[in-house]
């Protein structure tokens, strides 16, 4: 089982129809497969064996769709990563997944510095005029090469999400997973017609790459929208003009800025809208249902589970507000106490999933991957409920912060805090924000006589850390609260105004 065999079928299916637009390059989905086939013959030629490591750090274009298809078809593990991310986070990626080869662009060649020096550097454009690294397109060898026979549990996809100890972890997503989670789309996400177009703005090197499986195997037309960052304006633009059918993915507050700039406008094409990445406000939910219609799926996932541990149908989301939905049909999903035992439904406890979608463990992290696959169950770290069948998350034990539909600890923050010689105790935590879910709040207690001012430590956090983990505020304090054990409490700290 190899899941390049869905870009395969795809093509079987496409009848020569575009596979990739951006801007104004079109590729066709023979042109496409070809190109997947030479540039995995070319990163053999390169000395990658099977199960070596292609670190992919670009923002959205072409060749990176083409790297991703290339490392599945040629049994080389992708290990897509968000290319704002600081660049000590993308060396300490890189040598932690042990990547031979690395992708990168204009805007990320500056990682090459914090590389290993065996990892080869392959470049898409060169507008830096930098000699270092090999052009993409010299890579590609002049034939294609067979896809490679691998097996279910082989790795496919490292998918690095933050952990509580500040250092993330990679997800090891099989081939297998990945099949599984297409045909979990497929059964119960979204209908893939004939004639369907997604358009992708949000990161291809998460959800909606994730999504390019499915949607190609049934031969549908991706336009990746241009750009290095989101416009709301431009991406409506974008679903008239291709007559888009399905937006791909959207984070909330993505699809907040989305339904602004779309009323009053015509979009009888569009199908569906998958929004994910966080919890999904009612009244945002109500009101894109009166621009768009009943069009909008949510769905709850991790990177641990793709994209697939539960759906709520656009058809039945106003009836269930609050609602993520109902497990997929292929998962298992169990609300249990701090001991693994399930609980009775309408009771909170731990979300625990079970099914082909589950990563095989953490990479090269054998005591996270104890943890977290306890008893053959995902430990989602998530609080919820069941009712009725659906899923309702009331809180989260890790104290994640989902701010604009990204992850950061809170842990991997104050460590940077605490850092600067003006702080001496820290907590952070989220605090709502209706534009982007939550917004990451420091509460500091400053060194005797130190000088302390917040926004040095904002810049402070900035220069180490990507700007979207960064704090937006910092409260000072006298002291922080705590229990008897010296535990900070953070649901203290939530509830005060700075």
């Amino acid at each position: 089982m190899n899941v390049a065999a869905l870009l395969s079928e795809g093509n079987a299916l496409a009848g020569g129809k575009p596979a990739l637009v951006h801007g104004s390059s079109v590729q066709n989905y023979p042109e496409l497969v070809r190109r997947v086939g030479r540039l995995a013959a070319g990163l053999r030629g390169l000395g990658l064996r099977r199960g070596d490591r292609v670190l992919l750090l670009t923002p959205n274009r072409t060749e990176l769709v083409e790297a991703l298809w290339a490392c599945f078809h040629g049994g080389f593990v992708a290990v897509p990563v968000n290319w704002h991310l600081h660049q000590d986070e993308v060396s300490y990626i890189a040598r932690h997944s042990g990547a031979s080869v690395a992708l990168l662009s204009d805007e990320t060649a500056v990682a090459t510095e914090g590389l290993a020096d065996w990892v080869t550097v392959v470049r898409v454009g060169r507008a830096d005029e930098s000699t270092a690294g090999l052009d993409f397109e010299a890579v590609l060898a002049d034939e294609p090469e067979p896809i490679a026979e691998t097996s279910p549990d082989e790795p496919a996809w490292l998918f690095y999400t933050s952990g509580t100890t500040g250092r993330p972890k990679g997800a090891t997503l099989t081939h297998g997973n990945l099949v599984a989670m297409a045909t979990a789309y497929h059964e119960d996400l979204d209908e893939v017609a004939e004639d369907s177009v997604y358009l992708h703005a949000a990161p291809l090197t998460h959800g909606s790459g994730l999504y390019l499986l499915p949607s190609m195997a049934r031969g549908a037309t991706q336009v990746i929208a241009p750009g290095t960052s989101f416009v709301a304006a431009d991406f409506v633009e974008l679903l008239a003009r291709h007559r888009v059918t399905h937006a791909a993915f959207l984070a909330p507050t993505m699809l907040k800025r989305v339904v602004e700039q779309a009323r009053g406008r015509e979009l009888p094409d569009l199908r569906s809208i998958v929004v994910g990445g966080a919890a999904l406000y009612r009244q945002d939910l109500r009101t894109a249902s009166e621009v768009f219609g009943e069009i909008v799926i949510q769905m709850y996932g991790q990177g641990e589970a793709p994209m697939t541990i539960t759906v709520m149908p656009a058809k039945e989301a106003l009836a269930h507000p609050g609602s993520c939905g109902r497990p997929f049909r292929s998962v298992e999903v169990r609300i249990a106490d701090s001991a693994g035992e399930e609980l009775p439904e309408g009771t909170e406890g731990e979300v625990l999933v079970r099914g082909d979608v589950v990563m095989s463990g953490y990479w090269d992290n054998p005591e996270a991957t104890a943890a977290t696959l306890a008893g053959g169950w995902l430990h989602t770290g998530d609080i919820g409920r069941l009712d009725g069948g659906y899923l309702l998350l009331t809180d989260r034990a890790k104290d994640v912060i989902i701010t604009g539909g990204s992850n950061v600890y809170p842990r991997e923050v104050e460590e940077v805090l605490l850092t600067h010689p003006a702080v001496r105790e820290v907590a952070v935590v989220g605090v709502p924000d209706p534009e982007w879910g939550e917004s990451i709040r420091a509460f500091v207690v400053a060194e005797p006589g130190g000088d302390a001012d917040a926004s040095d430590i904002i810049q402070h956090c900035r220069t180490r850390l990507a700007s979207f983990k960064k704090p937006r505020d910092i409260v000072f304090v006298t002291e922080l609260p705590k229990n008897a054990t010296g535990k900070v409490l953070k649901r203290e700290l939530r509830l005060r105004t700075p």
